[in-house]
């Protein structure tokens, strides 16, 4: 299921950075009083009310030819354009200004819905002056205080109002979806042009070349597919995505409707910083994982070479222990017939089911040869364990005192389970729970 996006949307120094940051949770943008200080869009996930959100916090939308206020208007920009609702942020202290006007202005051509609220008011005094903003046409104002936490329970309410409704996605049980993920060059477009054997997707060495998420759905060997092509940097007109910050939203987009993930490496480049953070979200979002190395054909491409990348991506990827890795070339169609198989693999395996009494056999036989750890003098026990969910695999286990689950004992059970069943290409969850 797709997660709504929120953004937050003013002039400079009206507080997004602290609204955004109370809704999160935790102090990810920079707070300071100093105008322009968050320059980039900035995301992070939100929950209210048992919805989760993605929620992007933007520099300030302010007029000017200086390039730093250029780039600030167009991250807004494009910010508004990737959501679903906004969030319009004025300084309550200073009344409407000439620049609250123009970024109202902005937000109606966006023809999105637009929530108002009226921050640093934080005190009750203050709360008669804010039918001032009735006059910039978006209804009512939610006067908040983002220092002091004040009013934003009735924002919210009010954001999540206008999120589309909840829909789960329809979808043949049997069809495997799977996403394409990978920083900007990376040959993402080209791997799908070559898994379908038609020009379906715009391929060039330009940075950034394609626009949209494509679906595209394909039989092969008698499985169906479909493959979800993420966009690399978005342009509309003269807006222009920094490199770093590409489509981050789209990615998430489009793991979320993903049952596999192909995160791709460029074997000319190596492993770069934002391969690790790409391969992150779809760690985070329980998708399982193939971990695709493209350009093989452009390197020294024996089997010592292979070797020597394969233990690399092994070092520089520790949290994805589970993927596999497939080594190819979009371009010359070299190894591609090795792609799908694993892609299949490692689909049945993020449905697969244990029963209960197997998986109560390799724990307990994990247990006989590890024994539960003391903790004050206290031991733990592990009761019995159950399978609850899959997409991924996840598992209860009922102990006497979930504080003596130590991670390292939590791992080495996960390490006992992958080996008694096959779960190459998943996450898996093991949730530790006391018995009722």
């Amino acid at each position: 299921m797709r997660k709504s996006v929120v953004a937050i949307v003013g002039r400079p120094n009206v507080g997004k950075s602290t609204i955004f940051n109370r809704l999160v949770g935790e102090r990810i943008s920079i707070v300071e009083d100093i105008p322009g200080v968050t320059r980039d869009r900035i995301y992070s996930k939100a929950e209210w009310l048992n919805r989760e959100f993605n929620l992007i916090d933007t520099g300030g939308i302010e007029a000017g030819d200086e390039p730093l206020l250029v780039q600030m208007r167009q991250q807004a920009e494009i910010a508004i354009d990737e959501a679903d609702v906004i969030i319009f942020l004025i300084n309550g202290k200073e009344g409407i200004t000439g620049a609250d006007e123009e970024v109202a202005k902005l937000l109606f051509k966006s023809n999105k819905p637009v929530v108002l609220g009226v921050n640093k008011i934080d005190n009750p005094e203050m709360r008669e002056t804010i039918y001032e903003y009735y006059s910039l046409g978006f209804g009512e104002p939610f006067p908040i205080s983002g220092a002091h936490g004040l009013g934003l329970g009735d924002l919210l309410d009010e954001v999540i109002h206008h999120f589309p409704e909840e829909e789960e996605q329809e979808e043949d049980d049997e069809t495997i979806y799977f996403s394409v993920i990978g920083r900007p060059n990376v040959g993402k477009s080209s791997l799908v042009n070559a898994l379908l054997n038609e020009e379906r997707v715009i391929v060039s060495n330009i940075e950034g070349t394609t626009r949209d998420a494509v679906d595209t759905p394909f039989t092969r060997d008698g499985q169906d597919y479909v493959i979800i092509d993420t966009a690399g940097m978005r342009k509309r007109g003269k807006v222009y995505e920094t490199t770093e910050k590409y489509s981050v939203l789209r990615t998430l987009k489009a793991i979320e409707r993903a049952d596999v993930a192909l995160v791709l490496i460029d074997a000319e480049t190596g492993i770069m910083e934002q391969d690790k953070r790409v391969a992150g979200y779809a760690h985070e979002e329980g998708r399982a994982v193939v971990i695709v190395v493209n350009k093989w054909d452009t390197v020294d491409s024996d089997q010592k070479a292979m070797q020597k990348f394969e233990k690399n991506i092994r070092m520089q990827f520790q949290f994805l222990d589970y993927a596999p890795i497939v080594f190819l070339s979009a371009e010359t169609k070299k190894r591609l017939h090795t792609l799908l198989p694993v892609v299949k693999m490692v689909s049945e395996n993020h449905v697969k089911r244990i029963p209960t009494n197997l998986l109560n056999d390799v724990i307990m036989d994990a247990i006989a040869v590890n024994p539960t750890p003391t903790f004050k003098g206290k031991r733990l026990k592990v009761l019995y364990a159950t399978q609850v969910s899959v997409k991924p695999p996840s598992f209860v286990v009922f102990v006497n005192d979930p504080e003596l689950m130590h991670f390292s004992y939590k791992r080495f059970l996960e390490n006992k389970i992958r080996e008694a069943i096959d779960y190459t290409g998943t996450p898996i969850n093991i949730f530790v729970r006391r018995r009722q």
